[in-house]
């Protein structure tokens, strides 16, 4: 296959890549070795996922379910098997995709809405007659854009019979945001209790909003492929299989790259990448206003449809003319919505500060740096933390002034070299390209 075509299957984030490169003051031969070094080292070295097995969840297990267990699990992302799959080894067969907080999110938002515009039918037949209406409504409301605002959107004729029925007993037939805050908690059984919104399976939810490939790597991939999925291709997680083996080996993240990063410290090279300061390696990578911040009195909704908008993994809440920073959401907190149903219940109302304080989060949770901090210490609080950004303050007010990802971090210590798409990605690339 030609590389242009390889190129087209996965994100292109040149710029973003090309600029950290070009702004890190690190001796080119530091770098060169360090790549090669990478090159070298085979993904089976890799130390395996806590308990030696990849938690997978079935294609047609229900988005609650699934939420309950990457929640038990503690994990954001997990491969999804196609249940009518059989005894087949073929990955490409076996797997439909891998489903993360960030496709929930895009699920919740929607459907959240098109309940709320059931609910206000007043009655089955109003609802039944609107759904058209239902799914443009909906579709305006949160900008979608996917297969769900389109076709997938004319179901919920079947459940907005449900729905209004319910709203008609309660006399309910206003508007939609009325009709869902009037509601309460049976506006959570409707979306995650009723019909069609409670089948909604993950298989549904990985095919529709998909914003990534499913893109394993072998055995014998090297280390650098993997960083440079998960830095310059902008994936979150990389699935590695063995060739004729009919279950996923392991399963690599950006969490668990950068934890590995840190363990290499007292090595040589690692010390020395360790002890620049986060300047000297071109990060932050973006500039104070162009860091994307929730204020800690707008609704908790509009913390995940910003993050949604602009497909990110977490914000900084703010407060204030100097935006000192007060606290961070991340992807993963939609599930205390999913989970809760006193939270969900009242969501249309709820402030990003009282979300906060209902789940128990502390500052204690919280990763900060000076702008002079060494890339030692960054890694340091992103892995004892277990987060997957650090804000970048200064002042006695603590204002924000850039955030450091993980994704930053693996590119500091790699690049990519010119023919390494050629010559190092011929398995993933094969293998996606044969799907």
């Amino acid at each position: 296959m030609a590389q242009a075509e390889m190129r087209s299957r996965i994100p292109n984030c040149d710029a973003y890549f090309e600029t950290i490169q070009s702004k890190k003051k690190l001796p080119y031969s530091l770098q060169e070795a360090l790549t090669a070094a990478f090159a070298q080292i085979l993904v089976s070295s890799f130390p395996e996922v806590p308990g030696g097995k990849v938690i997978e969840i079935q294609g047609d297990t229900n988005i609650i379910d699934a939420v309950q267990i990457l929640s038990e699990h503690n994990i954001l992302a997990a491969p999804v098997r196609n249940s009518e799959a059989g005894d087949s080894t073929d990955w490409r067969e076996r797997y439909l995709g891998v489903i993360d907080y960030a496709a929930i999110i895009l699920w919740v938002l929607e459907n959240a809405e098109l309940a709320a515009v059931a609910l206000s039918a007043g009655s089955a037949t109003a609802a039944g007659v609107g759904a058209g209406a239902v799914g443009a409504i909906g579709a305006a409301a949160l900008g979608a854009t996917g297969p769900v605002a389109v076709a997938g959107l004319a179901i919920a004729a079947v459940g907005a019979a449900v729905a209004g029925g319910m709203a008609a007993e309660k006399g309910i037939g206003k508007d939609a945001p009325t009709a869902a805050d009037r509601l309460g908690e049976d506006f959570y059984k409707v979306l995650l209790q009723e019909e069609p919104f409670k089948s909604t399976s993950v298989k549904s939810i990985v095919q529709s909003y998909r914003w990534a490939p499913f893109l394993p790597v072998g055995l014998d991939s090297s280390m650098l492929t993997v960083m440079l999925l998960l830095s310059k291709y902008r994936l979150r997680n990389v699935p590695v299989i063995e060739t004729g083996k009919p279950y996923i080996k392991n399963f690599i993240t950006q969490t668990a790259v950068v934890q590995g990063l840190r363990q290499c410290k007292g090595r040589d090279w690692f010390d020395c990448i360790a002890a620049r300061t986060l300047s000297d390696l071109g990060l932050p990578f973006m500039s104070h206003n162009e860091v994307i911040s929730i204020n800690s009195d707008e609704l908790i909704l509009e913390a995940f449809k910003r993050m949604k908008d602009n497909k990110i993994g977490g914000l900084p809440v703010v407060e204030g003319p100097g935006r000192k920073i007060v606290g961070s959401l991340c992807l993963r907190d939609i599930k205390f919505l999913l989970l809760k149903p006193d939270l969900f219940s009242n969501f249309r109302q709820l402030t990003v500060m009282d979300f906060m304080k209902i789940i128990g989060y502390t500052m204690a949770s919280l990763a900060t740096c000076a702008p002079d901090a060494c890339l030692g210490s960054v890694i340091d609080s992103l892995a004892s933390k277990s987060v997957h950004r650090i804000y970048v303050v200064e002042g006695d007010d603590i204002e924000i002034v850039g955030v450091v990802t993980l994704r930053d971090v693996i590119s500091c210590f790699i690049y990519e070299p010119s023919d390494h798409f050629d010559n190092y990605f011929g398995f993933a690339m094969k293998e996606m390209l044969n799907q």
